[in-house]
Formats: C-alpha cells, sequence, structure tokens
C-alpha cells in the first residue's frame, strides 16, 4: 500500500469522527477482547497531557489512517519514563514501514520530552513486530511482567 518513506505521523489533536471510526477499525486488528473505545472515552485519550496518539497517513492522503499507537510519557521519583502501547497498523498496510515509521515518532517525542527509557511489551506470537523492535534498538528484557485484572466501578 505505501513504503515506509511515504508516511506521515502525526499526533491526534482532536478526537471528530473521523479519527473516531479509524481507531474503530484498527483495535480489531489489534485485540479481539478488547473493544474500541467510544468517542468519548477517545476524546480523553487525545486531551491527557501524558498520552500521545500518534497516526499513520499516507502523504498526501490525510484521511486514510494506516496506523496508530500510543506513547505515555510520565514523570516517576525516578526520571521521565515513556511506555509505548497499542501499536497497531492495518493488515493492508503491514509489512511497509508503517509500525516503525510511527515507532521512531514516538521514541523521538520520549527524547525531546526527557525520557530515559522507553519501554513496551509485545506477544511472542507477534514475530514480525518482535523483530522489528529489535531492528530499532530494544532490547528484551530479563523480568517478571505481572497483571491483575481490576474490577471496574458500575
Amino acid at each position: 500500500m505505501t513504503d515506509g518513506s511515504s508516511v506521515i505521523i502525526t499526533e491526534a489533536e482532536t478526537a471528530d469522527d473521523a479519527l473516531w471510526e479509524a481507531v474503530a477499525r484498527l483495535i480489531p486488528q489489534l485485540s479481539r477482547s478488547s473493544p474500541p473505545p467510544t468517542i468519548e472515552q477517545l476524546r480523553l485519550i487525545v486531551d491527557d497531557p501524558t498520552t500521545t496518539l500518534l497516526v499513520a497517513t499516507k502523504e498526501g492522503d490525510d484521511t486514510t489512517v494506516l496506523g496508530m499507537l500510543t506513547v505515555a510519557i510520565f514523570t516517576l521519583p525516578t526520571g521521565v519514563r515513556a511506555w509505548v502501547e497499542d501499536v497497531v497498523v492495518d493488515d493492508e498496510a503491514r509489512g511497509s514501514g508503517v509500525a516503525g515509521a510511527l515507532v521512531n515518532a514516538a521514541l523521538e517525542r520520549a527524547q525531546e520530552r526527557g525520557a530515559r527509557t522507553v519501554e513496551l511489551t509485545s506477544r511472542p506470537d507477534r514475530e514480525a513486530a518482535n523483530r522489528l523492535y529489535v531492528r530499532l534498538g530494544f532490547v528484551r528484557r530479563e523480568t517478571n511482567v505481572y497483571r491483575r485484572t481490576l474490577r471496574l466501578p458500575r
């Protein structure tokens, strides 16, 4: 669909219907268990000062979203950290440099804001994604990642 050189990465500044439709189309390609956010939830994401939603479009076509990711940049007592989440590229654009362009844009933003590290996780079965992260300089850490599922208030 495109090559990496013709990908434009922008920060989502408003959560309009077009962005919501793109996110609603991409999230099922990322996760079968997580529903897309509502327009109200998407507005909270876009308006959150610690969260940046990066969107990839094809040069000359800023209406067709090829992929997206979220980077959270936050300050802890030990310094500024960044975490990349929800990297997803449309099925038809995979393998064309979109994910690399998105991750590199997230790394630039994290560095500009003073982050010491950028972390992400990827399931082992996402082999292409794992190869990409290694090519981009990420190093697999020997760590235990723990998760506890919480009940949401009703």
